[in-house]
């Protein structure tokens, strides 16, 4: 390491370079495991690889953080880097918002036979005629789809069949079912999870360790719950609904939403496991948290998406 003014300048790794390897191996894998079919082997060994990398890259900074090698300038670097972080996470869930507005609004209406009504009269043009009446015979567009276009057009040859239930709310006329609906105990651990994480995050500030590892521990437990209860929800929305990843755009965008969610919370969750076993090691300072704060800063995200997800997917569909 070297340090030249107050601007500090680590030395040359091959962490980064590794790092791309592992993320590009992940890329490479993921397509060839969902498009192809493929063994889930090389996703593995890019995951593998990455958490071997991540481990060995943030094992030097807390070591140099911890031997107070680490200037102000940096730090303030690493404050930047993690909001840009968290902005490029935002954009990420916010294409697919984005594309499940698109098939919702404009995409399924479209070939449900809207297209026929044109802004000037009620004279359906060529297209809209060929589209209502040929390509999607039958169709009608309700979300969510529980009979896809291809169903209606091919009946049983159909390749795309739609599921038979949906994960929407079950309404307030059935309260037995409402405390059965494990998307609604999902919202409450999540929210209950930020509300510790930031009395974890206040203890720490005031030095009070004890308060600190006590709420931060149950934070990483409700995130724990949270994901055993989603595996939950997939079980029983692939084994009891016929909801799948094969059910038309509806279980498309359903598991591409909330499985992308579900990865950033696994993530969450172990930065925070991260931060618990360091604060059971007495790292962290009350004016010097970073690491911890960043996670904290994460998790907060993850719920603010959850609160969305929770609206759009299941309550407003």
């Amino acid at each position: 390491m070297a340090e030249q003014g107050n601007y500090y300048v680590p030395e040359q790794s091959k962490l980064p370079l590794l790092a791309a390897l592992g993320m590009g191996t992940m890329g490479f894998g993921a397509a060839t495991w969902v498009i192809d079919g493929q063994s889930a082997t090389v996703f593995v060994v890019g995951l593998a690889i990455l958490a071997i990398v991540m481990y060995k890259w943030w094992s030097v900074v807390i070591e140099e953080n911890m031997r107070g090698m680490v200037s102000d300038q940096l730090k303030h670097s690493y404050v930047l880097g993690m909001l840009w972080f968290i902005f490029s996470e935002v954009m990420f869930f916010a294409a697919f918002f984005g594309a499940l507005f698109y098939v919702r609004v404009l995409v399924n209406p479209w070939i449900g036979g809207e297209a026929a009504i044109t802004l000037f009269d009620d004279t359906p043009t060529d297209a809209s005629v060929a589209n209502s009446e040929l390509l999607y015979p039958g169709y009608e567009s309700t979300w969510p789809p529980l009979i896809t276009p291809d169903q209606a057009a091919n009946g049983e040859s159909a390749k795309f069949v739609g599921p038979d239930q949906a994960m929407s709310f079950p309404g307030f006329s059935n309260w037995q079912r409402i405390l059965a609906w494990l998307p609604l105990w999902n919202t409450i651990i999540l929210l209950t999870s930020s509300y510790t994480v930031n009395i974890a995050h206040h203890a720490l500030k005031e030095g009070n360790r004890k308060i600190f590892t006590r709420w931060l521990g149950i934070t990483v437990f409700l995130g724990g719950v949270f994901l055993v209860l989603q595996a939950e929800e997939y079980i029983e929305a692939y084994q009891h609904m016929g909801l799948t990843l094969d059910s038309g755009i509806y279980g498309t965008t359903f598991f591409l939403l909330t499985g992308f969610h579900g990865a950033h919370v696994t993530l969450g969750t172990i930065m925070l496991l991260v931060s618990f076993l360091r604060g059971l090691k007495g790292h962290f300072k009350n004016d010097d948290h970073f690491g911890f704060e960043a996670a904290a800063w994460y998790w907060h995200f993850v719920d603010v998406v959850w609160v969305g997800l929770f609206l759009v997917v299941y309550v407003f569909d």
